[in-house]
Parts: structure tokens; C-alpha cells; sequence
């Protein structure tokens, strides 16, 4: 028997398995290498932790690495049920609030890898997270899109560590008790894009669509973020966020440094502001995460989903 230990997180209500210790070597490398070999020779840890029996497919896995370059402090690889991420806000905030957890991070600023580039953490304390993400930018504007059952919608695509397009609640209405209907609309909205063979400007699958509306409790906006491998974000999504004030700066609705209040279709709020550097837009996405659980995971000869209902 073959066993994994994780400790799991909740940023908002999204959860996240960090490995602590029973990963597979991937040696040395540039990261992107080593998120390749994981995904072609040890995917059995990405759908064991993600995937019944042991999961909900609503976890997102992190697996912390040994950085490339030595100016950094850590780098990290995520997965969820339906594959490997460039980046995940969420995670990123549960992964710092783990290793504080762990007694591994103390409060300060620090430099993570990730497949898609380096970001900041300031961990603050108890949980409470900045992630200064990737640069992020509006691709289009407005992209129309035929979409099944609704006709022809509108919507920007836009980067944030992943692709998105973020489009308009139709009037499903942004409240838990539409989850169905939210997530019925933003599979068809994706299936619209593909037929149409829309894609992000490295052509790039779009693989996260984010409904878009007002709040009326005390943020900003609320948004319904429907995932690659089709369950919804719980939190209000670090990289979504980061894409949605990439086109609030380009509208012109956001300065630097104003705060952008973001809600999740659960009630969660992330707080956003963005930073000029080079001229490239920096998001700043802050939350807070909480240890739920230090868990072994044990793989037992014999067990036909010991690596998950694939």
C-alpha cells in the first residue's frame, strides 16, 4: 500500500489538497516541464485527489515544488478534476495559509512559481493572503458568439493566468438557488465559443467562462465562474478576478490602486486592485484561507478507483 499525505484548505468556500509528502520525483526543469511529465507519467495523483471516492470534483490539487531559479521561494503545480492550470488564485491563497499552517511561511512577501510565471504572496497572517498575479489583459472586446437557446451574445476574452470570457448574466439571476441554470448557460456559452473555433490569442483553449452581475450586498459585483472541467468555483476566483479588472482598467472604470470588491455566487468576497508595471497590469487579488484537514490517503492493492472514478 502506497500512501500520500495532504493537507486541505477552503479559500471561500473552493477547496484545496496540497501534497505534503508521497509525490512522484519529477526532477529538475523548468516548471512547465515538470507540470508535463506529472500529466503524462503520474496523472494518477492529479485524479486521485481530485476525483471520487476520496474528493468532490470541485478540489483543486496543488503540488509544491522546488523552485528553478534560486530568486525564488517555491514554486507549485495545480490540477483539478479535469486537468493542469497556469494558475489559481484560490489555490495560491490556500497554498501560502497552509504553510503557515505548517510553520513553514511567517508573514511577509514572496516569490512562487508557476507554469505561467512567477507571482508575489504577501501573507499577512492567519490566513489572510495578497497574491500579486501574472500580468493580465483584455484580448477582444465584445466578441459575439451564437449560443444555444439564447441567440447571440456578447462577451470580452481576456487573461488572468487562464483564459476567460467574461459575459452578462441573461437574467438567470446570480444567487445559489440558479446554480443549474448559471451553469446550464456558461456550458452553452463554452460550446458556442468551440463550435466557433474562438480562442485566446496563443490560441489557447478558453476554458473558463465567468457570468458577470451586480452584487447588492456590499461588493462591487457577483459572479457565477464555470470551471474546465465543468463544476463552478465556490470562491469568486482569483484569476477571473484578475482578468475582470484587466477589463475595468481598459474600460477605463478602474484606477490603480482602487479596490475592486468581487463576490462569488456563494457569497465570498475577494478584494482587487491592480498596479502598473512596465506598463502591464498587475492584479492584486487578497483573501483569506482555513485549514480544514490533515488527511493520509492510503492506496490499497486491489481497489479498482484506488486513483480515482475516472
Amino acid at each position: 500500500m502506497e500512501r500520500v499525505c495532504v493537507i486541505d484548505s477552503h479559500t471561500a468556500g473552493e477547496p484545496t489538497r496540497l501534497v505534503v509528502s508521497g509525490a512522484p520525483a519529477l526532477g529538475g526543469g523548468s516548471l512547465r516541464e515538470r507540470q508535463r511529465l506529472l500529466g503524462e507519467h503520474a496523472d494518477w495523483l492529479r485524479t486521485s485527489l481530485c476525483l471520487e471516492p476520496r474528493a468532490s470534483e470541485a478540489a483543486v490539487g496543488a503540488l509544491l515544488c522546488e523552485p528553478d531559479s534560486a530568486a525564488n521561494d517555491a514554486a507549485v503545480i495545480f490540477f483539478n478534476n479535469n486537468g493542469y492550470l497556469g494558475m489559481c488564485g484560490h489555490g495560491m491563497i490556500g497554498l501560502v495559509a497552509t504553510l503557515e499552517y505548517m510553520g513553514r511561511m511567517t508573514p511577509g512577501r514572496y516569490r512562487i512559481e508557476t507554469p505561467v510565471g512567477v507571482v508575489q504572496a504577501t501573507l499577512h497572517g492567519r490566513g489572510r493572503v495578497t497574491v500579486a498575479n501574472v500580468a493580465s489583459w483584455r484580448f477582444r472586446k465584445e466578441v459575439a458568439v451564437e449560443v444555444e437557446g439564447y441567440g447571440v451574445v456578447t462577451g470580452d476574452i481576456a487573461w488572468g493566468g487562464n483564459w476567460f470570457f467574461l459575459v452578462d448574466d441573461p437574467g438567470i439571476g446570480l444567487r445559489k438557488e440558479r446554480l443549474e441554470g448559471l451553469a446550464g448557460f456558461a456550458k452553452a456559452v463554452r460550446r458556442g465559443l468551440e463550435h466557433a473555433g474562438i480562442r485566446g490569442d496563443d490560441g489557447g483553449e478558453i476554458d473558463h467562462i465567468e457570468v458577470l452581475g451586480e452584487d447588492g450586498e456590499g461588493a462591487d459585483a457577483r459572479n457565477f465562474m464555470l470551471c474546465p472541467g465543468g463544476e463552478y468555483d465556490r470562491s469568486p476566483c482569483g484569476t477571473g478576478l484578475s482578468a475582470k479588472l484587466a477589463c475595468l482598467y481598459e474600460d477605463g472604470l478602474i484606477k490603480p490602486g482602487e479596490v475592486w470588491r468581487q463576490a462569488g455566487i456563494l457569497g465570498g468576497v475577494f478584494e482587487g486592485c491592480i498596479t502598473l508595471v512596465d506598463g502591464k497590469i498587475i492584479p492584486e487579488i487578497t483573501g483569506v484561507a482555513f485549514v480544514t484537514a490533515e488527511t493520509e490517503l492510503v492506496f490499497s492493492e486491489g481497489d479498482p478507483y484506488r486513483f480515482g472514478i475516472c
